[in-house]
């Protein structure tokens, strides 16, 4: 791969332009990461206080009636924003497990079969999350796990 630097005075903001063959999974993965906000931290608001929580201390984001939440290890926060607007906000580090829950992929500690094929997070907590079928497939991508067809 081949990176060049252009620096002109006269450029009103910054341009990226990506020059290949075929679009792979590496140029997909580049892109994302060049659309990431790289967010270090976000409001959390627990009995009228706003807290700057760092996203990897969030095992979950998951929404309840209208609200949203965030859920560490210690505690839980609400959320102003809506989970699809964290869901892209955050892509690169949580993963949409079922239609209420995003999961931190780094706090995942193993996934559990149960029956009739259901499958179960556990998190490094030891707290649990149901996946449902239609996200798994998207969580065994973002894992790396499983075959791709």
């Amino acid at each position: 791969m081949q990176i060049k630097l252009f620096i002109d005075e006269k450029n009103k903001e910054t341009e990226v332009q990506i020059h290949t063959n075929a679009y792979t999974n590496t140029i997909d993965q580049l892109m994302k990461k060049l659309k990431s906000t790289n967010t270090e931290v976000i409001d959390g608001y627990s009995q009228q206080q706003i807290y700057m929580l760092k996203p990897l201390d969030i095992y979950f984001m998951y929404s309840e009636g209208a609200k949203v939440y965030f859920q560490t290890d210690e505690d839980e926060y609400e959320s102003k924003r809506k989970l699809y607007e964290l869901e892209e906000l955050f892509e690169q580090d949580f993963v949409r497990v079922n239609k209420s829950t995003l999961v931190n992929v780094s706090k995942i500690s193993f996934m559990e079969m149960k029956k009739v094929g259901m499958m179960q997070l556990v998190m490094d907590n030891g707290t649990t999350a149901h996946v449902s079928r239609m996200y798994l497939k998207a969580l065994k991508k973002k894992l790396g796990i499983g075959r791709e067809k």
